[in-house]
């Protein structure tokens, strides 16, 4: 009677083993399944690979619009041949510090492209860029630069030339809002720099940058629609603007003059990888990928068709006779840095504002 208990007890321990085993065997197999189409990072994260088709949001500010129609799908293709694996992109394109907002809102992008670092640091402030996001790619993470340049009507009808040309009577002038705008934010601290750099003292900029903006009528959201206001509405005598997108415009058929003046601020545009989406996503490794991508030599051409200054060695060799010479050319840290930047010129009650303020200046 006992031997047959035992042995009843043995036998159910036996089954439920092997049942045990068998369900741990399912459930291994479903586990390698989905390993065959997913990888994980370093972190654990889980990246998609060739089953799966991929989306990447990019987040830019406007004026890289253009650039990226060229570039996209020649990553596209790219990858689907090293990788049988089709990436498709959405994209976002309105001013850098609107956009910046917009991703810490709940705009998820992959990666961001925007006009100045700040804007950067501001998804880093947010927690969803890691610090050290500079080291992550090339050449401290900008991607393209440019310089300032003034536009004027065709032939030059009120002889601008430098920047304190702006200052002139009957002279209005066309620059986006600064709160709003990356670009802005470059014309802004381009003025006060070229003032700085030509021997003036802090209250002398001051009141050369204010002379400046009391020749402005408006103040457009991005640098794009400054370029519609000048060019398609017809508005003002001057335009302050990437030197690319003079460029861009004058490969568009508009009839105009543009001067690039030679004391001038490097503007320098950076890319980063926003780690919380991509790693919300599993996008990683192709967000990487990307972002490597806008370095080569393919995709920095393309910058430089529509006028950026490319920042590929190689690149900026070959095409260095296109783009005028700058005399002097200084840097965001030859004037403190963008914190610095930031509390003395943008925040609420700071210079900008105090400018406008007093001016009166209207947002369009």
């Amino acid at each position: 009677m006992h031997l047959r208990l035992i042995r009843s007890c043995l036998h159910r321990r036996y089954s439920w083993s092997l049942i045990s085993l068998f369900l741990i065997g399912v459930s291994l197999s479903v586990a390698m399944t989905a390993c065959s189409s997913q990888n994980t990072d370093n972190a654990g994260n889980v990246n998609s690979t060739a089953k799966d088709n991929v989306k990447l949001t990019l987040v830019s500010y406007s004026v890289t619009s253009e650039a990226y129609k060229q570039i996209i799908p020649k990553f596209i293709e790219q990858w689907k041949k090293e990788h049988q694996q089709d990436v498709t992109f959405e994209e976002s394109y309105e001013g850098s510090g609107s956009q910046a907002l917009a991703v810490i809102d709940g705009l998820e992008a992959d990666v961001v492209h925007l006009s100045l670092a700040l804007d950067v640091q501001k998804l880093v402030e947010a927690g969803l860029i890691q610090q050290g996001w500079e080291k992550e790619a090339p050449n401290d993470a900008i991607v393209t630069q440019s310089v300032g340049a003034i536009a004027t009507r065709e032939n030059n009808p009120k002889n601008i030339k430098t920047w304190t040309d702006l200052t002139q009577n009957q002279v209005q002038l066309i620059t986006p809002n600064p709160k709003t705008s990356g670009g802005a934010r470059w014309n802004f601290i381009g003025l006060w720099g070229s003032a700085i750099k030509t021997g003036k003292n802090e209250a002398q900029a001051l009141n050369f940058i204010s002379d400046v903006y009391q020749h402005v009528p408006v103040l457009p959201k991005t640098a794009r629609n400054a370029t519609e206001l000048f060019f398609k509405k017809g508005q003002g005598d001057a335009l302050i603007n990437y030197e690319n997108e003079m460029i861009l415009s004058a490969q568009n058929g508009e009839k105009f003059s543009y001067v690039v003046p030679d004391v001038n601020i490097s503007i320098d545009n950076p890319v980063a990888i926003v780690d919380t989406n991509v790693d919300k996503h599993g996008t990683r490794l192709v967000a990487e990928a990307f972002v490597k991508f806008l370095y080569t030599p393919d995709a920095q051409r393309e910058f430089v068709k529509l006028g950026f200054r490319p920042v590929n060695v190689t690149i900026a060799k070959e095409v260095e006779s296109k783009y005028p010479k700058i005399k002097t050319l200084f840097k965001v840290e030859d004037l403190g840095g963008w914190e610095k930047i930031q509390k003395q010129f943008f925040n609420e009650g700071a210079i900008f504002d105090q400018i406008k303020t007093k001016i009166r200046l209207k947002e369009v």
